[in-house]
């Protein structure tokens, strides 16, 4: 396992993780929300086990939706590597795992990361790191393929867990060549 899934599974399970207790204050809303959707189900948000859940639920929402407070300018300078990254589903808020691939000389997670933390329908997604990289970089063109395996299509929907959506998009040469879109496109295949 991953440090990162590491942190990320003590945020859920370890009440006294250091990124939790780094969260800011401003949960309240968003716990309240959380403490009136378990009452909703049917539960006891008094009971033994369930007293921290709404406050744990908010800082987790904070921190996985952190996207919203980041720009792309500010973390243009950090050390970047790609990897699989999250993002929450628009229509579902719920988690989807897109394997993103970016065809560019450079690792650019972080541009993926911020885009990926905010609630998104993967088209756009898709669009904004391309737009994104294009603006910062300003390259010959940049090609971008998400492939995502979402929860909303995995826990309800179809309930199937292979169903992968794939999106690209192609900007400058990627676009206007057809092969460099086709080699591109033949990297992404299983």
């Amino acid at each position: 396992m991953s440090r990162s899934e590491h942190k990320y599974l003590a945020m859920f399970f370890d009440e006294e993780s250091n990124d939790v207790q780094k969260q800011t204050n401003s949960t309240g809303c968003i716990e309240e929300a959380y403490s009136t959707i378990l009452k909703e189900l049917g539960e006891d948000v008094e009971r033994d086990g369930l007293l921290k859940t709404p406050l744990r639920a908010a800082k987790a929402m904070q921190f996985l939706t952190k996207g919203y407070k980041e720009n792309v300018q500010d973390i243009l300078n950090d050390a970047i590597l790609m990897k699989t990254t999250m993002r929450w589903c628009w229509s579902e808020t719920l988690k989807s795992f897109p394997f993103v691939n970016i065809t560019w000389c450079l690792s650019l997670e972080r541009i993926v990361e911020i885009f990926s933390r905010r609630l998104q329908v993967q088209e756009r997604l898709t669009s904004q790191i391309a737009e994104a990289i294009i603006e910062a970089l300003e390259p010959a063109g940049v090609a971008v393929v998400i492939e995502a395996a979402h929860m909303c299509m995995v826990m309800r929907g179809v309930q199937k867990i292979n169903a992968n959506t794939i999106t690209s998009v192609m900007l400058g040469k990627f676009h206007d060549d057809p092969k460099l879109r086709t080699e591109v496109l033949s990297f992404t295949k299983k």
